[in-house]
């Protein structure tokens, strides 16, 4: 048997590992632990709390996630080690680079186009938010390039696309990289996104109701729209001024921090 079982984040395979692992008397590792958006319709809401209740160690991006965690009683073993997707980007972005240029890629300049992306329920399976969506980035005299998620696969009937706004194939890790670096805004309902368009220093209008990354909240770096027509809009308008950004979510190098850890806990 493992002398643990490291999980990350909030899917449905994650908590499957926290339910199996427990009862097996296999200690469970949580990286991604404390995030919380306090809405129980959302699958991964319910799968970050089951897991975070059943691990052994706790594995925070932020102080927010730890203070979460606390709030709910669970206060031994965890850590506030920073993020493993800002370890990655650091890594990976330089990589895209070298591999891609936009141009291989788009047929836009950089700067000049706005990057979507939707994958969740409530906007792929609503025909009204998704409309809502699709009207306001229409108002935009700028191309949307939009890396259609396979959940929107035969979803597309009696939805007219506006002309400005560019459907491709899901990215690659290093070509989404490449794109999102290129581009001048997010608008997107994924919590990875959001980090990433952060950290990469893009505005970020998030079409969800609540975002479990609070932080990039701050001067108005991202902003939470729903499928508000009119919300998105504004948001579009609004560009944060470069000198509030700081460093959120650790120094990149969460993952050394998380393995040396580990190490000392289950490997001495």
């Amino acid at each position: 048997l493992p002398r643990c079982v490291l999980l990350y984040g909030d899917t449905n395979s994650t908590r499957a590992g926290s339910a199996v692992a427990p009862k097996m008397q296999i200690p469970v590792i949580q990286n991604e632990a404390g995030l919380r958006s306090f809405n129980r319709a959302m699958p991964e809401e319910i799968n970050r709390i089951v897991t975070d209740h059943l691990s052994d160690l706790l594995f925070c991006s932020s102080q927010q996630g730890a203070a979460h965690l606390i709030s709910e009683g669970i206060s031994k073993g965890v850590y506030i080690s920073g993020d493993v997707m800002y370890d990655a980007i650091l890594r990976f972005a330089k990589i895209a680079e070298l591999k891609y240029s936009i141009r291989e890629i788009l047929p836009f300049e950089p700067g000049t186009y706005g990057l979507l992306t939707l994958h969740r329920p409530s906007n792929t399976d609503n025909i009204d938010n998704l409309k809502n969506i699709l009207d306001a980035l229409a108002s935009f005299s700028y191309p949307i390039v939009w890396p259609v998620h396979p959940r929107m696969n035969g979803k597309f009937n009696g939805i007219d696309l506006p002309a400005n706004v560019h459907t491709v194939p899901p990215y690659s890790y290093l070509e989404m990289l490449t794109v999102l670096k290129a581009a001048s805004k997010v608008f997107t309902d994924s919590g990875g996104l959001q980090k990433e368009a952060y950290w990469l220093k893009k505005p970020c209008i998030t079409l969800r109701e609540e975002t479990e990354w609070v932080e990039t909240l701050h001067h108005k770096w991202n902003i939470i729209c729903g499928a508000n027509s009119t919300a998105i809009k504004s948001a579009f308008n609004t560009s944060p001024d470069l000198e509030t950004w700081i460093p959120l979510y650790g120094d990149g190098n969460a993952s050394g921090k998380i393995a040396s850890i580990i190490k000392s806990i289950y490997y001495n």
